[in-house]
């Protein structure tokens, strides 16, 4: 007998909301296969490739995969990254979730040869924001969606491209890739929440590099820089 409908966060949800109908998609770095598993419950036309590096995750996802019975729609590959894609392979969507936008770049410029599948990537970076946007626009996505969640006291950026094959990289500012073009449209109040707190970290860094000894006046130029940007925003006087 199948299992009910299976319980997921608000993150992964808010990122389900993403894909399109009918998608056949690829999660890198699935954890336990939860996001493939709750669309595919969803959406009776939907097909997913959960994909783990480490086999302990792997072999947690293919048990969540068989407890909910979609084996037949659910293909669980144990690689690193793209590398689990076989020729033969169509998925049109691609999920990056829970991982640092440095990380994600890492994947994406690693695989980029394997890109030409996907008509859109969603990223999820824990931290890095600027990195995972750097690595779609250098791909020739275009940043279509920007969208902001909080759980569990953690504010979450969710980064949606679509492949227009642009050159979108040459229109963003440095201020927009730590900040996001659309965030900082909208400012969201979690976007002022964030950056307020980004805020006093970066200050906080600042303050001890200024009493360093040895003085890195490179990477002071640079958090000054940020700093200023992010008072802008936050209408700083």
């Amino acid at each position: 007998m199948k299992e009910k409908h299976l319980p997921i966060s608000k993150r992964l949800k808010t990122i389900a909301t993403y894909l399109s109908q009918g998608s056949y998609f690829l999660d890198v770095g699935s954890d336990h296969a939860y996001l493939p598993c709750y669309v595919c419950q969803h959406d009776h036309k939907a097909q997913a490739i959960a994909g783990e590096i480490n086999e302990g995750p792997f072999y947690s996802a293919k048990q969540t995969v068989e407890k909910y019975g979609l084996s037949n729609r659910i293909d669980v590959r144990l690689g690193d990254g793209l590398d689990v894609l076989n020729d033969s392979d169509a998925p049109f969507e691609l999920v990056i979730a829970g991982m640092g936008g440095t990380l994600i770049k890492k994947i994406l410029g690693r695989g980029h040869q394997l890109l030409t599948h996907f008509k859109r990537i969603i990223v999820q970076p824990n931290i890095d924001e600027r990195d995972a946007r750097i690595a779609l626009l250098r791909l020739g996505y275009t940043i279509t969606h920007e969208h902001l969640i909080k759980e569990n006291g953690h504010i979450y950026e969710i980064i949606v491209a679509d492949f227009i094959n642009s050159k979108e990289m040459e229109k963003w500012a440095e201020k927009d890739l730590l900040l996001g073009r659309q965030l900082q449209f909208e400012r969201h109040p979690l976007f002022i929440e964030k950056w307020q707190s980004e805020h006093r970290a970066r200050a906080r860094i600042l303050s001890q590099m200024k009493r360093a000894k040895k003085k890195n006046d490179e990477k002071m130029a640079r958090f000054e820089r940020e700093l200023s940007w992010i008072e802008e925003v936050l209408d700083y006087e």
